[in-house]
């Protein structure tokens, strides 16, 4: 297999930096003086980075965050243009079926990343702050002192990148509705929005540490592809309990034959450490992915 250099990628890189140490491959936000804000550019790159990490045997957590300096994790879209700059010229003459919202195909990707991945929101948040560059992540640190706000109905449209599917299946259905509704800012530690977060910390320098140090500790403990098939079966489970229990018992019994399968019950007994050296490249089964994947930037939309 061959391992993308995310350092030679990175030249052409100008709204992110990214950097592999280890297993752990990060991503900061490069747009401090612009408090963060979200752009086409950044959008591009972010997708480019997460298909890459999810091809890379080396890596095994992906984080995302800001400087802890920055004014703001993230503050938005970049709308100084207004909403029409964001419109793809080819999408604007099919019309509004043909528009496929940047946020969107941003989440898609963190959530087809087959890695363990974390935001570490080490600042105040808005808009697509709040939705693509946190909802689709497995995990979720930040700073108690951040302002967090989904302020999409205080500026006349709709919560984009996936979240009002993400969102209420995150915090459930009544927080979902206090803060889309609302618009309201609130803090981390609101009984609205306190369960989407692994981990609040009082300092906000203290957040992106915390994450490395948090998937460190999963890079060694965990099998690659047990993370792979195991959120799969969260995010593509059956129409009912007994298809999951197909799904799972298959899964089951293709990882439990396996190297890191038979490895986790030998460590487990034998008192020690694992030795996982399974790859998704390698050992991953043909039958995954059991679901069919919709390509969704040329998928003729009905809807």
């Amino acid at each position: 297999m061959t391992t993308p250099d995310y350092a030679m990628r990175n030249k052409a890189f100008k709204d992110s930096i990214v950097a592999l140490d280890g297993a752990i491959l990060t991503i900061t936000l490069n747009r401090a003086k612009q408090r963060n804000t979200f752009t086409e550019d950044l959008v591009k790159e972010l997708i480019e980075v997460f298909t890459l990490a999810d091809r890379d045997d080396r890596v095994r957590a992906v984080i995302l965050t800001a400087e802890h300096t920055a004014p703001a994790y993230c503050s938005g879209a970049d709308i100084s243009g207004g909403w029409n700059r964001l419109w793809e010229p080819e999408a604007e003459k099919e019309g509004e079926h043909a528009h496929r919202d940047g946020g969107g195909s941003l989440s898609l990707a963190i959530l087809n990343c087959r890695k363990i991945t974390i935001a570490a929101v080490n600042g105040h948040a808005a808009g697509v702050g709040m939705t693509a560059l946190q909802l689709p992540f497995d995990f979720r640190f930040v700073w108690e002192g951040a302002k967090l706000t989904f302020p999409f109905v205080r500026r006349g449209i709709v919560p984009e990148a996936v979240s009002t599917y993400l969102l209420p299946r995150l915090v459930g259905h009544s927080r979902a509705s206090s803060l889309f509704l609302s618009g309201e800012v609130v803090s981390p530690n609101s009984p609205h929005i306190n369960s989407l977060y692994h981990k609040i910390l009082p300092n906000r320098e203290d957040v992106y540490p915390a994450a490395k140090a948090f998937a460190q500790e999963l890079a060694l403990n965990t099998a690659q592809v047990s993370v792979a098939y195991t959120k799969g079966l969260m995010q593509h489970p059956g129409k009912n309990a007994e298809e999951n229990h197909l799904l799972d018992s298959r899964a089951m019994k293709l990882l439990a034959s396996s190297h890191d399968g038979t490895d986790g019950v030998q460590a487990f007994l034998e008192k020690r450490m694992p030795k996982f050296t399974d790859t998704l490249s390698k050992n991953s089964s043909p039958w995954y992915p059991w679901w069919r994947r919709l390509d969704v930037k040329h998928y003729k939309s009905k809807l």
